[in-house]
């Protein structure tokens, strides 16, 4: 079993660099999308770790936009284009860390060849209920002109709601964001977009299309079948607002009881006890 993780990155490379060595592995292989609002020459060291490397197509990320999404989809076709086999590819960010010993991250995923893991939750569920605004109003997230935000609630005034293209039913969820998937699901998902313009179109002026995305074009395809509806990822909310949580050693009996195979967001520059506290669990 061979996997390609693929990290969106824009700060604090020795964090990464802790993140990939303590993944090392000679199923993993690590590419590092380096969001090119940021000076990329501090993160090149990087790619002497080996089966570590930077992603050439690097693409300006904003913040909720679906410029985050086409990055990632970008990444992964080069991923695709490297001529590398892999059973699946990751999507991670570079505050992610294991919860769980190599051995068992790898072999759990071996175990489970041909399956792709999405955190979805269909349309109509609570968290549905406050993410439909996203959807059926146009947001200018993605957009840097004046009076942007002005010109937003005008055309949601006068505009009808806006419904996804082709009927399909939406999924998604605030962590959907971080997937696991075959690079078979991978490649459809780059062929679709290409494929149904209409689609991109539509995202661009959602907000945060991240977390919808992806795993309404996978749970509308064939790949349904194949999903299991779980990421198998571990983010704290309970704080509320658009962020999870920074997770510091006070989170570290919750962390050491999940089932969840990864975890985040950490922060070195808050606490990096907890990543130590994790090494002494997963060694």
């Amino acid at each position: 079993m061979r996997m390609a993780h693929i990290i969106m990155a824009y700060k604090d490379p020795p964090q990464i660099e802790r993140l990939v060595k303590k993944m090392s592995h000679p199923g993993f292989d690590f590419y590092i999308h380096v969001d090119s609002k940021f000076d990329q020459s501090p993160f090149e060291y990087l790619a002497n770790i080996p089966r570590v490397y930077l992603i050439n197509r690097r693409g300006k990320v904003r913040w909720a936009g679906y410029s985050f999404t086409e990055c990632l989809l970008n990444s992964v076709e080069e991923v695709l284009e490297t001529g590398r086999t892999y059973d699946f590819i990751s999507s991670m960010s570079g505050q992610d860390y294991p919860l769980k010993p190599l051995d068992f991250l790898y072999e759990f995923y071996q175990s489970r060849i041909g399956k792709n893991f999405l955190a979805i939750e269909q349309f109509g569920t609570a968290w549905w209920k406050e993410a439909e605004q996203r959807i059926v109003e146009y947001h200018m997230t993605d957009f840097d002109f004046k009076g942007r935000y002005r010109f937003q609630f005008f055309i949601n005034r006068i505009l009808p709601r806006r419904k996804f293209p082709y009927g399909y039913t939406l999924f998604g969820s605030n962590r959907a964001t971080w997937w696991t998937i075959g690079t078979d699901c991978a490649s459809y998902l780059v062929n679709f977009i290409k494929d149904h313009p209409k689609v991109k179109r539509f995202a661009k002026y959602t907000w945060a299309p991240d977390e919808y995305l992806i795993p309404t074009l996978i749970m509308n395809s064939s790949f349904k079948e194949s999903v299991i509806p779980e990421n198998y990822r571990y983010l704290d909310w309970s704080q509320g607002g658009p962020n999870p949580k920074i997770l510091t050693a006070n989170d570290f009996e919750a962390l050491k009881k999940t089932d969840k195979l990864l975890a985040r967001k950490f922060d070195i520059k808050v606490d990096i006890s907890i990543l130590d506290m994790l090494d002494e669990i997963t060694a």
